[in-house]
């Protein structure tokens, strides 16, 4: 795909100092730079919610200017995660409001007619990941980082040892037990 690339790597040093420079000065062009690294993480989850490549495309770039306002009102420490959340949000919103705007006009005929069928936006995503979030605060705190940092940052085990200060062999253990923990937590709500 052309449209987007992957054009640096991932060093959260670097965002905070574009992160700062764009709320001290207004540069779009640190703002710019800092959300190129990352747009094709952003497509990616607008074309797992939307499934139309066209509607992907518009969507990164409402975020963009979303970020122009939102960036310079939230304290961000982790970029990655924080655009992740406002992509994942951005989404559901625009699901929404595309389900809202498919009004059909009622009468009490229709509705009595066996054939009707009620149309609802889809929640599943939208439970799972609510699931999900609840069962991370379940986990205990080393689970947490060490999944978090693994999963959802895409962190290797050396690093995540390097991050949290753990030894390699606990952040597998934590890795794998948060993992696990997690499963039978997200089974046990989902269930409900």
């Amino acid at each position: 795909m052309k449209f987007i690339k992957n054009t640096a790597g991932n060093n959260q040093h670097q965002d905070a100092e574009l992160i700062a420079a764009y709320k001290n000065t207004g540069d779009l062009n640190a703002l710019g730079t800092l959300y190129n690294k990352y747009m094709h993480l952003v497509f990616g989850v607008c074309f797992n919610y939307f499934k139309d490549e066209e509607l992907s495309k518009d969507a990164v770039m409402h975020i963009f200017e979303e970020l122009v306002t939102k960036l310079k009102i939230h304290e961000v420490l982790n970029f990655k995660s924080w655009l992740h959340v406002l992509t994942r949000n951005h989404c559901l919103m625009a699901l929404r409001k595309s389900s809202r705007q498919n009004n059909v006009s009622i009468d009490d005929t229709f509705v009595e007619n066996t054939e009707f069928v009620h149309l609802d936006i889809d929640n599943t995503k939208e439970t799972q990941l609510t699931i999900m979030e609840k069962c991370m605060e379940t986990l205990t705190e080393e689970q947490r980082k060490s999944v978090d940092l693994f999963y959802l940052q895409e962190k290797c085990y050396k690093e995540v040892a390097e991050i949290t200060g753990y030894d390699m062999l606990k952040v597998k253990s934590y890795i794998q037990n948060g993992k696990r923990n997690l499963k039978i937590c997200i089974e046990k709500n989902s269930g409900e």
